[in-house]
């Protein structure tokens, strides 16, 4: 039987950090060994706030880079570069024609950042989630990784597909885009700030201090994670919901260590905060030092490295054509001779 199809991405937007490797990155890793597997970098969505031009595009190599350093393997996956792929765009649009707007208005993550940019809310940023939709549905993807957070999104993409599409232009036995699954990765789906352990790990926070970027060097782990949030109490322990730091940080050494959760618990459980963070310190610079390694010794290599994403792109971009193509023959575009 043929392999299911599996496609994810990641913004170029700062550095990225443990919350993306655990939860998404890793997990992108194992999963190349047993489906077919697209993994691109989102640069058209990193457009839709504010940014810098010129970190944007080295940005975008450095994913790229780090997407290999974590173990994604170009001889299996197709690493490419969102933008250098015309069809996302494209798609968008055809189906930002039958999206109705009451449809994005209520997407939380768009009222969200509504409030934090203010009058400089971009169309890109109310648009966010269809273009989501057309990476994925460009590509017939059978699973979509998302966290929680990201529900929403593919249920839109979803929606786009059954109700705007399929039941508009295609026929019952033959739809035209495949509507893709969540695919919830459970353990270390969500790792949570080092300043407070309530708020999920982001790129966006203004404290560098709330999160560990794969990149960082070991003195600034060890400073980081040194001034992490704690609580007064001894031990360490999971499922106490008024100890939201001690389960974040008791789990980020599960999983940094390689330890399961009850070894990592019964171990901590009557520990110190200062006797229990050098122990995070040291496996979180352990776990991370291969990574950085492999990726000092891409980001060297400019000329392999844009190899595959050319490579990439042109294996993608094979995919992505034909369902443009096929949408646009289905709502009335005339073929180009």
């Amino acid at each position: 039987m043929p392999r299911k199809r599996v496609l994810s991405g990641v913004q170029p937007t700062g550095a990225l950090h443990l919350g993306n490797w655990l939860g998404a990155i890793r997990n992108w890793v194992e999963l190349q060994k047993t489906h077919e597997t697209f993994f691109c970098v989102v640069d058209l969505h990193a457009i839709t706030v504010p940014h810098d031009p010129a970190t944007l595009a080295e940005n975008t190599l450095s994913t790229a880079a780090q997407y290999m350093a974590c173990g994604i393997d170009p001889k299996i996956s197709s690493i490419f570069i969102q933008s250098h792929i015309a069809a996302h765009s494209e798609l968008c649009w055809l189906l930002n024609c039958v999206t109705p707007l009451n449809w994005m208005e209520r997407m939380i993550q768009f009222k969200e950042k509504a409030i934090k940019h203010g009058d400089n809310v971009s169309v890109g940023l109310l648009d966010y989630p269809v273009l989501m939709a057309a990476d994925i549905l460009l590509y017939d993807a059978d699973l979509v990784p998302v966290g929680e957070d990201q529900k929403q999104h593919l249920e839109l993409a979803r929606d786009i597909a059954q109700q705007r599409i399929n039941s508009k232009f295609g026929v019952l036995d033959k739809p035209l885009l495949k509507v893709p699954e969540p695919l919830i990765i459970k353990e270390g789906a969500k790792v949570m700030s080092l300043s407070n352990g309530r708020n999920k790990m982001s790129k966006s926070d203004p404290n560098e201090g709330s999160r560990i970027a794969l990149l960082d060097p070991p003195d600034l782990i060890k400073k980081k994670i040194k001034r992490a949030k704690t609580d007064p109490k001894i031990g360490l322990e999971f499922d106490n919901p008024s100890r939201p730091e001690a389960e974040n940080l008791l789990s980020l050494f599960s999983l940094m260590s390689g330890i399961d959760k009850k070894t990592a618990a019964e171990k901590c459980s009557e520990m110190g905060w200062g006797t229990f963070k050098p122990l995070l310190t040291d496996a979180t610079i352990a776990a991370l030092e291969p990574i950085q390694n492999r990726y000092k010794e891409l980001i060297q290599k400019p000329e392999e490295l844009n190899q595959v994403l050319a490579d990439g792109r042109a294996t993608a971009e094979e995919v992505a054509q034909s369902t443009l193509d096929r949408i646009k023959a289905a709502v009335g575009l005339l073929k180009k001779i």
